[in-house]
């Protein structure tokens, strides 16, 4: 339970260590699901517990200098993860339980992350649609925002191309393609976290050999990198299919610039809804074709 008063020195802001990681997805988790509840059977919350901690530890070790944890009397009660990939930085993840938000930790919490690429040659963020959250990154200095919808609903493989291009993919075989779509969309490569990102079960990567790729699970794309719209279309097509038939499937933070995929989301049957806003910043890619990673950028 929450104190009914708390100072700011109640709560300590710290590096988080290897051994917070489980303590740190669990308050993330919490925070998300007061925003966005689910509906998870027990084996689904068991793999994305398990998904979320990996990501977590893997940041962790990747960013030590940009993960950060609010402590209160011996107990993670918040997290804010950042990460910098050539040059880029993104911020990942931020969690705060609850009943300890609107108490100014928030804040506190989340500036550390933010200093971490303070010289970075550009920045990423994606936000929620939580007011105190789009408010936080809007008053991040030099980040300009770009609004996004999501798309979601049920996928008819009956009007996909009868023939594409993508195929299964290969981290290895296909690296010099992963990172030439990367650095060509974000201006950095997503190669160092795909295997972390393609480790939780019915995860699959998708190329165009030379020209993109994407990645899905169960027909949710999980990110988007291609040189050309077309290469990107081809790869959305494969990714919404690749699911369960008739499972629900979603494609989160589309901006304007990347309206190929709301052509083709409603090609497919789905259906536009709200999303969180992204913020941008610096020297990055050309941001299209481009569906980004919610927990890479």
């Amino acid at each position: 339970m929450a104190r009914t008063a708390i100072s700011p020195a109640d709560v300590t802001i710290r590096p988080m260590l290897a051994q917070d990681a489980g303590a740190a997805r669990a308050v993330a988790s919490a925070a998300l699901d007061e925003l966005h509840p689910r509906d998870l059977s027990a084996q689904e919350a068991a793999i994305q517990a398990a998904s979320a901690t990996a990501r977590v530890a893997h940041l962790q070790r990747t960013d030590p200098g940009g993960c950060w944890v609010a402590e209160l009397d011996g107990e993670i009660i918040g997290t804010a993860i950042g990460l910098i990939r050539d040059g880029v930085w993104g911020f990942s993840l931020f969690g705060l339980l609850p009943d300890y938000q609107g108490r100014g930790i928030g804040t506190r919490l989340y500036a550390p992350a933010l200093q971490y690429g303070a010289h970075a040659r550009g920045g990423i963020i994606l936000s929620s649609s939580h007011p105190a959250a789009m408010r936080r990154y809007a008053r991040s200095p030099g980040y300009r925002l770009i609004p996004t919808v999501r798309l979601s609903g049920a996928c008819d493989p009956r009007r996909a191309p009868t023939a594409l291009r993508c195929r299964a993919g290969d981290l290895t075989a296909d690296a010099h393609t992963i990172e030439a779509a990367s650095r060509h969309v974000r201006g950095a490569s997503h190669l160092r976290d795909l295997p972390t990102l393609l480790g939780r079960p019915d995860s699959c990567l998708l190329v165009v050999e030379g020209d993109g790729f994407a990645c899905a699970r169960d027909g949710n794309v999980m990110l988007l990198a291609a040189r050309t719209t077309a290469v990107a279309a081809d790869l959305l097509w494969g990714a919404i299919t690749s699911g369960t038939r008739g499972a629900t499937v979603c494609v989160d933070f589309i901006s304007a610039d990347n309206n190929w995929a709301i052509d083709i989301g409603l090609e497919a049957g789905l259906s536009i809804g709200s999303c969180g806003p992204i913020f941008v910043r610096g020297q990055l890619g050309t941001l299209a074709p481009f569906l980004p990673s919610g927990a890479y950028l």
